[in-house]
């Protein structure tokens, strides 16, 4: 009669290890937020009120919290290297699998922002959310890069970018430190280890969430349906913005559209199952 308890325990471990991977490594990839995905996963509530509220939430989500974090380094610093290799391999074909990956959590993300109702209000932030953020990762994709010298300084800005992405969910940082042209850079140094950019970034990310953490969480609890139309109009921005237009032979756009379709079968099964987010009372 304990197996069955325990079977449903570890699938929820491996299960939160496996999204806390996907949320690391979205932190980290142009076009993709791993706040949006946190929001897919039904961890990003847990994860703000861990933020907001530490001495009543760490009883709630504490075991819940230990293969979140362990994937979420994994997928921020272990697969750095795996990414810059990826992109560096076939940057159209990675790209498509982290579109599949985004595309799959949509239908989770219109349930979310359904949850307390769709009104008109809701619809126009939608919109007041997505026209400027598909102008902006558009200009930044084809006007050209603007190219900064990285040291510290800029090391710790990408770090508060990140962890903006983290709390703000559908912000893609990572968009906007390619159009700075610090993205390669600060990939390479956290693929490296590199205690230079190390040093500079996580402090910088940890400060941002912290400092963001509470506003976002006032702001959910005042206008939530008007908030997660917003989130879905910057997804649904920065998806059509990264999507390739140039392909190398009908094997890339074989390939394409394999991972694509991988990656959407894949968020959309985590999204589909429940997140155990106890401390193991199911």
């Amino acid at each position: 009669m304990q197996r069955q308890p325990r079977r449903k325990c570890t699938i929820h471990w491996l299960r939160n290890l496996l999204c806390g991977i996907l949320i690391g490594a979205g932190a980290i990839l142009p076009g993709l937020s791993g706040g949006v995905l946190a929001v897919i996963f039904g961890i990003y509530r847990p994860f703000m009120e861990l933020l907001t509220h530490p001495l009543t939430a760490l009883p709630k989500y504490g075991l819940w919290l230990v293969p979140l974090a362990i994937g979420w380094c994994a997928g921020f610093l272990a697969f750095a290297r795996g990414i810059a290799v990826a992109l560096d391999g076939s940057g159209t074909v990675t790209t498509w699998l982290f579109i599949g990956l985004i595309a799959g959590t949509v239908p989770q993300l219109l349930r979310e922002s359904g949850r307390q109702g769709s009104s008109s209000r809701a619809w126009l932030c939608f919109a007041i959310c997505a026209l400027p953020a598909f102008a902006l990762l558009c200009f930044v994709r084809y006007a050209g890069t603007v190219s900064v010298v990285p040291n510290g300084w800029w090391y710790t800005f990408c770090g508060v970018l990140w962890g903006m992405g983290a709390v703000i969910p559908g912000l893609t940082s990572s968009s906007i430190l390619m159009g700075l042209g610090l993205y390669q850079p600060v990939l390479d140094g956290l693929a490296r280890l590199d205690l230079s950019v190390l040093s500079a970034a996580l402090p910088g990310m940890l400060l941002a969430i912290v400092l963001l953490a509470r506003m976002m969480d006032r702001l959910l609890r005042a206008h939530y349906s008007e908030v997660f139309h917003g989130i879905l109009g910057i997804v649904a921005a920065s998806t059509l913005a990264i999507i390739p237009t140039a392909y190398q032979g009908s094997r890339e756009v074989l390939l394409s559209v394999l991972c694509c379709a991988g990656g959407f079968l894949l968020a959309f099964a985590l999204a589909r199952l429940e997140p155990n987010t106890q401390t193991g009372r199911k």
